[in-house]
């Protein structure tokens, strides 16, 4: 098969033995895969494979067809439609999976909407609901609402009956953010827009000042991202005075049993809404395999509403 092979920091596309599944698992013809933060971490050598994973292919999600079943396997047969996450390898043609993880493609989403959607709505429905436990009614923030995670969680927040508001630096995408079903705001001065109930923090520590003083009393804060710096100072009687919370977390190290916990959240949940359309997979660019480099460089360059997907072809 081939495969994005990551060398010495440099993207290559090179051919790898057809991986063969274990027990319980599925060998799955990717289609589509979505391209993410943490690939790009991964490739500047800043955030390995968890172990089991390919160390040198990056991808979290993957869109494809059961070709193969492992022992045991009996949630899928061959020739299904199935998505989810992995810890590495969604970047290629071929990929094991286990069976707990993935889910059948609702028949609304075409082969890279599928590839784009487990990362981004596992994430951002984990952190939004099983964690900050939004209600119907309560005010949700998502800062960096253009980028996969915040698109996701919009749209999510407002199918739950909760009143969104979403920070976005490009001025361009504003219109476009908006449609999903946020009140738009440029990320300085947000604090004039709450208070929050829940914000689901995408930007990382400069923001944690600001968003201690626009949480509502019994708030929570959900940090899943800190592409803007890790490392701030609070004050911890501002969260004592609104008997706050505020929590973090990481889905790509989470051990298998966790993550098919999030997957059935995801069949419960998520995927009865993309049957309905409800739900969209805003998508930035597509790249074909052999062009992902580009694919990569387009992600880097920010500006963009949505995901970047690699397609593999037939």
């Amino acid at each position: 098969m081939r495969a994005v092979t990551i060398r010495d920091t440099e993207l290559v596309v090179e051919e790898h033995p057809d991986p063969t599944p274990g027990a319980g698992e599925a060998l799955v013809r990717v289609k589509a895969a979505g391209i993410n933060g943490a690939d790009i971490h991964q490739r500047r050598g800043h955030y390995p494979a968890p172990p089991g994973s390919p160390p040198d292919i990056p991808g979290l999600e993957l869109a494809g067809e059961v070709v193969a079943l492992g022992t045991g396997a009996t949630r899928f047969s061959q020739g299904d439609r199935v998505m989810g996450i992995v810890g590495g390898g969604g970047q290629a043609e071929l990929a094991v999976v286990h069976e707990t993880v993935l889910m059948a493609v609702p028949d609304s989403l075409d082969w890279t909407a599928a590839g784009c959607v487990p990362e981004v709505f596992t994430t951002a429905h984990d952190a939004v609901f099983t964690q900050a436990q939004l209600r119907p009614g309560e005010r949700l923030l998502v800062h960096g609402g253009a980028g996969g995670v915040g698109t996701a969680a919009i749209q999510l927040g407002r199918a739950a009956g909760a009143r969104v508001t979403a920070t976005v630096r490009n001025a361009g995408l504003r219109k476009d953010v908006e449609k999903l079903g946020a009140k738009v705001i440029a990320p300085e001065g947000f604090t004039d827009h709450g208070p929050f109930d829940v914000i689901l923090e995408l930007v990382g520590a400069p923001n944690l000042a600001d968003n201690l003083a626009s949480l509502a009393t019994q708030g929570r804060i959900a940090i899943i991202g800190v592409g803007a710096g890790a490392k701030g100072e609070l004050d911890l009687r501002m969260l004592m005075a609104v008997r706050g919370r505020i929590h973090a977390s990481m889905l790509r190290a989470r051990p298998l049993e966790e993550k098919a916990l999030t997957a059935r959240a995801m069949e419960r949940a998520v995927l009865p809404l993309f049957e309905a359309g409800t739900l969209t997979v805003p998508i930035a660019a597509t790249y074909p395999l052999d062009r992902v480099e580009e694919a990569y460089d387009r992600f880097t360059a920010g500006g963009k509403l949505g995901k970047i997907a690699l397609t593999m072809g037939a």
